[in-house]
């Protein structure tokens, strides 16, 4: 009987799945018509979103309570919608740092209450009951940084509860008893999925209850749903979701609330090709939590197998900004052939609402076995050291770069550590000194070819000496002083 059943059982998975899979094209494909357009940088404030929850308590479809303070005196508020008996609680920006999920936190919430996608709206709304709390750290996010201003990591909180942004979710978590709960977080841009040049765009974790990382039915009921929402970001970013470590640690909220009886989903926005702002990575979130709310409403993640779970890439560490390969270096009167790892960091301006490059080569040799948002095959390229020049005002980079100068001395502005043009302002009294890479020092050099130089490296950035300069990503240059 099982045998003859079995069939039966795989063929309605499938027709779920198809639909499920026609549901998420037009949550993708329809997404800009709900994205909040007041939240487009990463660095958002408790004040940014103010006045959207201010809108939504005047909203009869949702519920706004206010339910703790940062130490700061910041509002912690919980926004519920839906009349279910099955209780979903969400929470973003536990590190201020990592606000993605709390931009498409309230791109959820436009979706919501539009009358479109009724009938799919229907069913997650009368099964369920979400609960989200958004920026869980605001005196973070005020400054972007991880921790709270107590200097406590919260998601290292959940025993000792000396945070009152830890204590409010645990109080939460304890009250609403939610079947599911959703961490979500930012990870490094860093990360790809094992043994790919794919960048870990999203990735997903069932977190542990112990050390032993046994799988109980609230692990698997995470392992499942994760294995659907997967399935659904394969279509958008193929190749470029990894499975967080799932590695217990005792003190963290993820896996305690796994221990406590929560299905905990953990989910963490990496990095994705030109978009440092993560739009396209805040899109993705939107659409893997609406499908996952979506397959729990229906319950048809039940059917999927655990074992898929394992199937998902583990997260690795092993990508670059710029990778520069082959090239030709010389020292001491011999020629070498080198490979350069680039990082081009963030540096955040005064007020942590925006941001400057400041970028430092992270290994150098051979790296074959790293990947790179950009890589440089400079194969019979020779590294050329930078010039100085003294020069008031620059009226074209580009010239200065066809001549191999990277560093202009002048009169500095009194204030500012870098400038928007792809060159170093210098101080008069600036030497230059010997051109030594190291792993740690600035990448600025310039790639010379038969004679003649063809790219420049300014900060770390690669500029092609045969394009004009607006057509290029360029970062900027920084000021010595």
């Amino acid at each position: 009987m099982i045998k003859k059943l079995l069939p039966l059982a795989i063929s309605l998975l499938s027709l779920t799945i198809t639909a499920q899979d026609a549901l998420t094209s037009k949550l993708y494909e329809t997404y800009e018509k709900y994205k909040e357009p007041s939240l487009e940088k990463r660095r958002i404030k408790h004040n940014d979103l103010k006045p959207l929850i201010e809108q939504l308590k005047s909203n009869p479809k949702f519920e706004v309570q206010k339910v703790g303070e940062s130490i700061e005196g910041r509002d912690l508020n919980l926004i519920s919608i839906g009349f279910g008996s099955e209780n979903i609680f969400l929470w973003s920006q536990m590190h201020g740092d990592e606000p993605t999920a709390t931009q498409a936190i309230f791109d959820i919430f436009h979706f919501l209450d539009s009358p479109d996608f009724k009938e799919e709206k229907e069913v997650i709304l009368s099964k369920l009951k979400l609960h989200f709390l958004p920026m869980l750290n605001p005196d973070g996010a005020e400054v972007f940084q991880r921790r709270n201003a107590l200097g406590v990591d919260i998601n290292r909180d959940a025993l000792r509860l000396q945070s009152p942004e830890g204590q409010t979710l645990k109080r939460l978590r304890d009250s609403l008893d939610a079947s599911f709960g959703f961490n979500l977080h930012d990870q490094s841009r860093y990360y790809n999925a094992e043994r790919t040049e794919k960048p870990a765009t999203i990735s997903y974790l069932a977190t542990a209850f112990n050390y032993e990382k046994d799988i109980n039915d609230v692990r698997a009921k995470a392992m499942k749903v994760i294995v659907f929402m997967n399935k659904i970001i394969q279509n958008y970013a193929p190749g470029q979701v990894g499975r967080y470590s799932d590695d217990f640690e005792p003190r963290a909220f993820g896996d305690n609330i796994a221990k406590w009886g929560t299905s905990l989903i953990l989910i963490e926005s990496g990095g994705y090709p030109d978009d440092r702002e993560k739009q396209e990575i805040r899109k993705l979130n939107y659409v893997s939590i609406l499908s996952a709310l979506y397959t729990i409403a229906t319950k048809s993640y039940e059917n999927i197998p655990t074992e898929d779970y394992e199937k998902i890439p583990k997260n690795d560490r092993m990508l670059f900004d710029l990778k520069i390969t082959n090239a030709t270096y010389g020292l001491l009167g011999k020629d070498y052939i080198l490979d350069l790892g680039i990082m081009q960091y963030e540096i955040d301006k005064k007020g942590h609402n925006d941001f400057y490059y400041r970028s430092s080569v992270s290994d150098q040799g051979d790296l074959s076995t790293y990947y790179a948002y950009e890589t440089f095959d400079a194969t019979g390229y020779k590294i050329i050291p930078p010039k100085v020049v003294s020069m008031e005002t620059v009226s074209s980079p580009l010239e200065l770069l066809h001549q191999g100068i990277a560093y202009v001395k002048g009169k500095l502005p009194e204030e500012g550590a870098y400038v928007e043009m792809p060159l170093f302002k210098v101080s008069e009294t600036f030497e230059l000194g010997d051109f030594n890479l190291q792993p740690g020092v600035n990448p600025t050099f310039f790639l010379e070819k038969n004679g003649k130089l063809t790219h420049a490296v300014i900060n770390g950035f690669l500029i092609d000496l045969n394009k004009p300069l607006e057509n290029q990503e360029t970062g900027n240059g920084l000021i010595y002083r």
